[in-house]
């Protein structure tokens, strides 16, 4: 069973009306602006929950998608293209100074999903507003990754080889986020800044969704039947991927310390869950290999090291890890009971066991940023 953090997609934004920041010099690039304003209310309607038309209008809007985050896929995909084209003519416009006057109108504003401070403020959600295109388009994306997210945990039950695509073209979102998008944005930066702009946490939410892709991968694997000891490298793949992430995550949190701990709490249960069971097949594949010694010593090193950790977080993460540890102990037990009265192994020392190797096999799928190339033209 996976864990699931589904906060990375709980972001909220203010309404923009492009119109009335920029002054467009023809009617041309006045409807486009309209248009453009038009395709970000959709998203602000659906992220806010504040949109008053029906199911079945939104499902006809959206060309007969029924589920949300299609939806909500839907309009994010028909926005970046457009909001690609104005940042690419604004960018052409050689008075910065306007440039400035015209985003400060703008008054960009979104919510964080990952920043301690949002938890904890009693008045309502906490916006930041930072005046600058790449942050529209930093958020944007982020939001974009984070409902592929979703998405992929959505058709998770009945489509493995969808999910882990869907995982990975996350990933892809996140990737070009940390290294092509947000680095553009660090200048405009002020002290107070949500998390979703620093490209480490970008980087952190990428590794997470391939070590989820992966993990999607496994259950596909198992169900095929493959070999108990390349299950054992999968999973202790996955557990390297979410130790890449909290490496990455303690880089994020020395830029900005308002990050939440459930997303640190998230790696630590999810790593310790695909441990556990790495260092399960690994057992199972040294029983196989007349090692029943080793395995016992393997599962024994396991259990210890997992209960010595405090493993903070929700009761449904706590849940799930608490059912694989049972059962790890259950089949220690089993297997401790059968060397006693069949095999009579000794079981090394800890020093003396063998090691599980990991195998990361998920990539990103790259994202390809479109833009709805159209002229635009304003009043300088």
């Amino acid at each position: 069973m996976m864990l699931h953090f589904r906060d990375p997609a709980k972001l909220k934004t203010k309404k923009i009306v492009f119109e009335e920041a920029y002054a467009a010099r023809d009617s041309t690039t006045l409807e486009q602006l309209k248009e453009l304003s038009s395709k970000r209310k959709m998203i602000e309607e659906s992220i806010n929950e504040s949109s008053s038309i029906t199911t079945a209008i939104a499902r006809e809007m959206s060309g007969g998608l029924t589920s949300r985050s299609e939806q909500v896929l839907h309009n994010l995909e028909m926005y970046l293209p457009l909001l690609e084209n104005l940042i690419f003519h604004v960018g052409m416009i050689s008075n910065f100074g306007q440039i400035v006057r015209w985003n400060s109108e703008l008054k960009m504003q979104w919510t964080s999903a990952l920043s301690s401070s949002s938890f904890f403020n009693f008045k309502g959600p906490k916006y930041f507003q930072i005046n600058s295109l790449q942050f529209e388009i930093g958020m944007t994306l982020f939001l974009y990754g984070a409902i592929l997210r979703e998405r992929a945990l959505e058709v998770l039950p009945a489509d493995l080889v969808q999910s882990a695509t869907l995982f990975r073209e996350a990933a892809g979102v996140f990737h070009h986020l940390a290294h092509k998008v947000l680095p553009i944005l660090q200048n405009s930066l002020t002290e107070e800044r949500p998390p979703e702009v620093v490209s480490s946490v970008s980087t952190v939410m990428s590794l997470i969704c391939l070590a989820e892709a992966q993990a999607v991968t496994i259950k596909r694997a198992e169900e095929k039947g493959t070999t108990v000891g390349l299950l054992a490298k999968l999973h202790h793949g996955v557990a390297e991927l979410l130790d890449d992430a909290a490496g990455v995550l303690n880089t994020a949190i020395r830029e900005c310390n308002d990050i939440s701990s459930r997303i640190v709490e998230f790696i630590s249960c999810c790593k310790a869950l695909h441990e556990l069971k790495s260092q399960k097949y690994f057992a199972e594949s040294l029983k196989i290999a007349n090692q029943f010694g080793a395995a016992i010593g393997v599962l024994r090193v396991a259990l210890v090291e997992v209960k010595k950790k405090k493993m903070p977080g929700q009761e449904s993460w706590k849940c799930v890890l608490k059912e694989e540890i049972d059962k790890f102990a259950e089949l220690l037990r089993k297997h401790e009971h059968e060397n006693e009265f069949v095999w009579h192994e000794k079981v090394p020392s800890e020093d003396e066991l063998p090691k599980p190797e990991g195998n990361k096999i998920a990539s990103i799928i790259p994202y390809q940023p479109k833009r709805w190339e159209r002229q635009l033209a304003f009043k300088i």
